[in-house]
């Protein structure tokens, strides 16, 4: 409180509530510190090193909980804005008080576990997590958690009272410190397969085994706190606003970003080795769904949590035309069996819009995830088992050939190739990447186009769009048809890259996943699609060593993304508007009066 200038003291209430406050958050980290360590989170991750010989995933895990304790106390003790010196020791004194609390939960947990033995309920509680918390000294330095626990908090709550300025490059760096030394061996591979003479620099940045050197660290946080720290400090010079001007004055510049970015995604995979080539093949696929559920969903608003069943219809159609199994039909080649399977998969999509072109909301979502559910059921049935495999499902699927095709001969032998023929993830990645690019092409000239725009007044309001000329039955069900057809093109795509296809690969799993990268990425955004199929189905796939907790982080993702990020990673102009209407408009009224006065 300022009167003529000067702070007035606090009163013994406003201390008592910022104690209440700090002592509700401290036990409240400590709960999560408890679900951290008795999961085997901690344990899990301690053995992967993020710097060699220095810190463990598992214990940045604990470090990152340390500092999230500090800043959720430092936001609700006080302001940033309020500069005086004692406003920011009682937010860094009750940071840190809140810090050490949490760490005493995990010492009263280490004292307990050695007096008693709580395995039987809790499997994590092992000796080796005790070590851990104790930093290798046992029962005499259980202590020294709360300590360190509390220091970080108070550092976390410091850094947060920084100015803007100052704590952007600190959290840049040490953020490029945790990402590189995640995916340090997945880089590691990267440099030694662009040339073998980049070797010695991936042994000075990259450890022999994982994580990053200590002076790779070191590189890495100059860097990236050093771009964080030129683009705080020379963002609004002359040099800066000079060369933005010409890059917006000149469309072509921004074209070379783009074939920038189409060069790395060509050479990408024959640097990479197979596993990455697998793990950018199946975003790829996702990418693929992904540009499709955007037409229905993201356009027109079509919820659709069946889009799993459109998927198996281009899979299974594929397999039928191409496979030299015991369920060959034809035996096509890929190039012509791939457009039939989308022409199947699109008139799947007018099938389910028939029926539920009434509906609409959560009653649509229901009756869409009915319609997969049954697609499943029935490819695995033993009803289908005749033509379709049943559990068996259909194997020995052709891989695509550029050349002639040699007749078949008999089950069980593929058709002999004359030219180039798509074997393994590095070759079917360009087969997927060239169907990612069609899609695209095709969502980008129909978003701008009169059935775009019709797509989007459905989806804003039915009632109206109807009222203003709007054939609702024809919208919807182009854009159920043209999202099933992309839907089945992946699906044709993803049996040729498997080389077969069985009814469990079609689970509900499949369209959440779809759904919920759309939500990450951004609802009607191109460019959001890629960006959450990169977040939600990338980055799990490159940490299969910690797949027993994929699920909880995937949630846990998706949480912290409606928090912070409703809009999505990458949103459309439009959805960014919508969500932020009300945040706008009192600025839009603000401005107005100013202009007035």
């Amino acid at each position: 409180m300022l009167d003529g200038g000067r702070q007035e003291p606090m009163t013994t209430r406003e201390i008592r509530l910022d104690i209440v406050r700090a002592v509700r958050i401290g036990l409240l980290g400590g709960i999560v510190f408890l679900y951290l360590t008795l999961v085997g989170l901690v344990g899990a991750f301690s053995e992967r090193p993020l710097i060699s010989g220095f810190i463990s995933l598992g214990q940045t895990l604990l470090l990152l909980s340390m500092l999230g304790v500090g800043y959720v106390t430092a936001r609700l003790i006080g302001s940033p804005s309020a500069k005086s010196a004692a406003s920011q020791s009682r937010a860094i004194l009750m940071s840190s008080l809140a810090g050490f609390l949490s760490g005493g939960i995990l010492a009263m947990l280490v004292i307990v576990g050695q007096r008693i033995d709580v395995r039987e309920v809790f499997v994590n509680a092992t000796t080796e997590l005790y070590q851990i918390l104790t930093f290798g000294r046992g029962l005499p330095g259980v202590w020294l958690f709360p300590i360190v626990s509390g220091v970080a908090a108070g550092v976390s709550a410091a850094t947060y009272r920084l100015p803007s300025k100052i704590r952007s490059p600190i959290v840049w760096g040490l953020a490029a410190i945790a990402f590189f030394g995640l995916f340090s061996s997945l880089f590691r591979t990267i440099l030694t397969g662009i040339s073998p003479g980049l070797s010695p620099f991936a042994r000075l940045f990259f450890a022999p085994g994982e994580g990053l050197t200590p002076g790779g660290a070191l590189v890495f946080l100059i860097f990236a706190a050093g771009a964080a720290a030129s683009r705080r400090f020379g963002g609004q010079t002359r040099f800066a606003n000079a060369v933005r001007s010409k890059v917006a004055a000149r469309p072509r510049m921004r074209w070379l970003g783009y074939a920038l970015l189409v060069l790395v995604a060509l050479l990408l995979p024959q640097v990479s080795g197979p596993f990455l080539s697998q793990v950018l093949a199946l975003v790829g696929l996702y990418v693929l769904m992904g540009l499709g559920l955007n037409i229905t969903l993201g356009f027109a608003g079509l919820f659709d949590l069946g889009f799993v069943a459109f998927f198996a219809i281009g899979a299974y159609t594929l397999g039928l035309l191409t496979s030299y199994g015991p369920q060959g039909l034809v035996h096509i080649p890929f190039w012509l069996a791939a457009p039939i399977a989308m022409l199947l998969a699109m008139l799947g999509g007018l099938f389910l819009g028939m029926p539920v072109l009434g509906i609409r909301g959560d009653y649509l979502a229901i009756a869409t995830l009915g319609f997969g559910e049954i697609a499943r059921l029935l490819v695995g049935s033993d009803f289908l088992a005749r033509w379709l495999g049943g559990s068996q499902g259909i194997i020995g699927i052709q891989k695509p050939c550029i050349g002639r095709l040699g007749s078949f001969l008999k089950p069980g032998v593929p058709q002999e190739c004359s030219g180039i023929e798509f074997v393994g993830p590095q070759a079917m990645y360009y087969v997927i990447l060239v169907g990612v690019l069609i899609a695209a092409l095709v969502a980008w000239r129909l978003r701008d186009a009169r059935l775009g725009r019709a797509w989007m007044a459905v989806r804003e309001d039915e009632d109206v769009a109807q009222a203003l000329g709007i054939n609702l039955v024809g919208t919807k069900l182009l854009a159920y048809s043209l999202g099933a057809g992309f839907a089945g093109l992946s699906g044709a795509i993803f049996a040729t890259l498997v080389g077969s296809i069985f009814d469990s690969s079609m689970q509900l799993f499949v369209s959440i996943n779809v759904v919920s990268l759309l939500i990450v990425g951004g609802m009607g955004s191109l460019p959001g699609v890629i960006v959450g199929a990169l977040f939600l189905i990338g980055l799990p796939e490159l940490l299969r060593e910690f797949s027993e907790y994929r699920l909880l982080f995937y949630g846990l993702a998706l949480i912290v993304m409606m928090q912070t990020k409703p809009e999505g990673l990458w949103p459309s102009a439009t959805i960014r508007r919508e969500l932020h209407a009300g945040l706008e408009a009192p600025n839009e009224m603000d401005a107005a009066s100013a202009d007035s006065v």
